[in-house]
């Protein structure tokens, strides 16, 4: 009798077994399919963001020219169709990774989307959306987190190879991993002067030349000297529908004596002129600076026309009690306000877009995506007043 006995033994232990593995895979197989519809669903949940976002002028359509909280969210440039966006709109976002600015003068902090040297955007944290704001319109707060990077598609470099008489530039144009031969080049240089009186003058060159096969150009200015000059230069690049821009810079000022650029208002593109020395706390006060401000407005053909604009040319001086400069732009048209500024022979520019696209700067808008368990991603191809962009869109749960 022991041998059935054991036998019946054996063959409960190995039922037994099987069944354990059975229930183990069928554990992990319903994990799996848990954890996949919950991956499915954030990824749906990615797309039908992206769309909002991409495809949607939110509530009211004009939101990104007002100081005002908008009703509804979205980017989609109000006056277009399909993926294009508003570059008004985009300038509004509380940008992370920039940092903040105060300027004692207004008592107001603003968020600085970084540039790099010669460029400003320094927009106003009162009135920028932030991102609960925009989590709560889109009925996702609490429930998903994301994260928005708005960035050119084209890269436009422009380094300056001969910093002497003639100055010399070199320009690489890149595409998605490639590079762009046979793109044109539409380029300005604004050429700091001095002819009469305080206040400096702006001598512009314009021309259009062509990348070669490795996607380089090389521009030259034989008036310009590299070194004892102060300039902006500007270079739109344009090939098969894509279009991207880049610039470079030179200033004459051997101290930290500038003026850097605030906005006051979107509604009525009101822009502030600082003295660099209120914003940064140097000291002791040195000089006034005489400054002349122009507005370029972006045309169809990548040209940049100047518009004229009231009280262009002031001068502001550091410490208490002195008066900032302030100009007014026109605030429906995006462009790029060029200030050319002097302190006896020295001479400097600073430019600021009107709109982030006319000098193709890079958003990076949201939370942090890094340490979530999974994260669903979306790209698009989009339009930026006529700059390409890429949008990638990251989404993941909060209810992990």
């Amino acid at each position: 009798m022991a041998g059935p006995t054991i036998d019946h033994m054996v063959s409960i232990t190995v039922l037994i077994a099987a069944l354990l593995l059975s229930f183990a895979v069928y554990n992990q197989i319903l994990v799996n399919a848990i954890a996949y519809e919950r991956h499915r669903q954030v990824a749906m949940k990615a797309m039908d963001l992206m769309d909002t976002i991409c495809l949607s002028p939110g509530n009211p359509p004009d939101w990104g020219q007002s100081n005002s909280t908008p009703l509804g969210f979205g980017l989609q440039d109000p006056e277009s169709a399909g993926y294009t966006l508003n570059a008004f709109s985009i300038m509004r976002l509380l940008a992370t990774g920039g940092g903040l600015v105060y300027y004692p003068k207004t008592g107001k902090w603003y968020n600085n989307i970084s540039m790099g040297e010669g460029g400003y955007l320094l927009v106003p944290i009162a009135d920028s959306i932030n991102y609960t704001t925009v989590a709560e319109l889109l009925g996702i707060n609490g429930s998903y987190g994301f994260q928005l990077t708005i960035t050119p598609t084209v890269s436009v470099s422009v380094s300056q190879v001969n910093p002497n008489n003639p100055l010399r530039f070199k320009v690489e144009v890149r595409g998605p991993g490639l590079a762009l031969g046979g793109a044109i080049l539409n380029y300005n240089l604004y050429h700091a002067i001095r002819r009469s009186g305080n206040y400096p003058q702006v001598e512009i060159f314009s021309g259009t030349t062509l990348t070669d096969s490795a996607g380089l150009a090389f521009l030259e200015f034989s008036s310009v000297d590299g070194l004892e000059d102060a300039y902006s230069i500007i270079v739109y690049a344009y090939i098969g529908g894509l279009v991207g821009v880049g610039y470079n810079f030179h200033e004459t000022m051997e101290t930290e004596e500038d003026i850097i650029p605030f906005i006051e208002s979107f509604e009525e593109g009101i822009i502030i002129l600082a003295h660099n020395y209120d914003v940064h706390f140097f000291g002791p006060p040195e000089h006034a600076l005489f400054y002349n401000a122009t507005f370029f407005l972006l045309t169809e053909d990548f040209e940049l026309q100047p518009v004229h604009i009231d009280n262009s040319t002031g001068k502001v001086v550091y410490g208490q009690g002195w008066p900032y400069g302030q100009v007014q732009i026109p605030a429906s048209q995006p462009g790029i306000l060029l200030v050319t500024y002097r302190t006896g022979d020295d001479f400097g520019t600073v430019m600021m877009p009107w709109g982030i696209s006319t000098l193709g700067v890079s958003i990076t808008f949201g939370d942090e995506p890094s340490g979530n368990e999974w994260v669903a991603t979306e790209i698009r191809q989009v339009i930026v007043n006529e700059i390409s962009y890429q949008v990638k869109l990251a989404v993941w749960s909060l209810k992990d």
